[in-house]
């Protein structure tokens, strides 16, 4: 019997080998990878700015599809699927339309005695910061709508320019609308065609995960879409009621304004009531104003614990830090429209990555309870199978067979 005998013993102090070295490892795989991620989100984001156009007329298509799609699944229930296509796209642009010919006509026909309301409410705002506390000098408004004339008359050919330059963006908005009108045909009548079309053109390793991540991210954006415009209609409707009991003037163009504003998450909204409050300050006085101000604050509670939590609870969740930081970035790539889609943006790219990142059933027979055999094979007690019975001897030492060497 051989005695082993014992190594050199090891300081205590001594460290084991490779303590830093895989964790170093795999922080740089991590790295390396979401570096060409960025790059590669970074690459995207330029091919998209770079066709803004053709970007802008996609997502305003994939709005118009997400709300009116309901309508026309509805529709086409009684009417050839054409037929119920035309139907909702003609209801998408006439109700849009006749708001706006409402808002002009109402403007149009009370703009003077607007103006003499604007301008009395104007002398009244005037007299209120001559007193305290505020003891502005008289005459101060007088010399700022004196320096703006000056202003304007200053750079009035500037201001031309920019006129100019503004109806070239009308063009640019009227040919993205008619192309994105024109994409929503097809997306309402056959999308799903589409859809299958563009999966099968990738290998067939792709196409599942390709099916899947794309339908995770149709289904969320479509719930966005139709939440955030329900809570938009709601918000458009609490201020609309609360002006006009006011006695605010322009109520219908400052709901209108709450309605689109709404479409910004957190800011929109009170950017909006801030615009209400200044013609309430000019109109009805600062009482008034102050009211409306306070509508701020009780308009932003009821959306954020009522609305949200029941309406976009489903389609987006997000945490509010999340939400403000890509507003914000949003606004810095792209200014307002880049606000307006930044929210449901990364609410997809979420929404993908979880349903990816979720293993998916195996496909099969289904199984038996959960402490019951697989299906296919035998009872639970039962030997597996080709083997022996359970108690009896294994393998190879049957009647006949050799004995193996005895186990230490």
């Amino acid at each position: 019997m051989q005695v082993r005998r014992p190594g050199p013993r090891r300081p205590a102090s001594a460290a084991p080998a490779g303590g830093a070295g895989p964790v170093l490892r795999r922080l740089s795989d991590h790295a390396w990878r979401l570096l060409v991620v960025a790059g590669a989100g970074y690459l995207v984001l330029i091919v998209l700015g770079r066709f803004h156009l053709i970007t802008l007329a996609g997502f305003l298509a994939l709005v118009v599809t997400s709300v009116i799609r309901p309508v026309v699944d509805l529709v086409a229930r009684v009417l050839p699927r054409p037929l119920a296509v035309l139907t909702g796209l003609a209801v998408a642009i006439l109700v849009p339309a006749g708001l706006l010919a409402l808002i002009g006509e109402t403007v149009a026909s009370d703009v003077s005695s607007l103006g003499r309301e604007f301008q009395g409410g104007l002398d009244r705002l005037e007299r209120f910061l001559e007193n305290a506390p505020f003891r502005v000098a008289p005459g101060t408004f007088d010399d700022l709508q004196r320096k703006v004339s000056d202003f304007v008359s200053a750079h009035r050919s500037t201001l031309i320019s920019t006129a100019l330059s503004g109806a070239g963006r009308v063009f640019e908005v009227v040919t993205g609308a008619a192309l994105a009108l024109f994409m929503s045909v097809f997306f309402l009548h056959s999308g799903e065609q589409m859809w299958r079309w563009t999966t099968a053109q990738l290998p067939a390793g792709a196409q599942d995960r390709l099916d899947r991540g794309g339908r995770v991210a149709w289904q969320n954006f479509a719930g966005y879409t139709r939440g955030i415009f329900i809570v938009a209609a709601s918000n458009a409707i609490m201020v609309g009621i609360a002006l006009f009991f006011l006695g605010v003037p322009l109520v219908l163009p400052l709901t209108v304004l709450e309605f689109f504003a709404s479409f910004v998450p957190l800011v929109g909204s009170p950017i909006a009531m801030l615009a209400a409050s200044i013609v309430a300050l000019a109109a009805r006085g600062p009482v008034i104003a102050i009211v409306v101000l306070l509508l701020i604050v009780v308009i932003g509670q009821i959306e954020g614990h009522v609305l949200h939590p029941l309406v976009m609870s489903r389609a987006v969740n997000l945490h509010p830090v999340v939400v403000a930081v890509s507003v914000l970035a949003g606004s810095i790539a792209a200014g307002v429209i880049g606000a307006v889609v930044a929210v449901p943006a990364v609410s997809v790219v979420w929404a993908v990555y979880a349903a990816l990142r979720r293993p998916r059933p195996a496909k099969g027979p289904a199984t038996e309870s959960r402490n019951g055999p697989p299906s296919g094979k035998g009872p639970r007690n039962g030997p597996p199978p080709g083997k022996g019975p359970r108690n009896g001897p294994p393998p190879g030492r049957g009647k006949g067979a050799v004995p193996g060497p005895p186990t230490a």
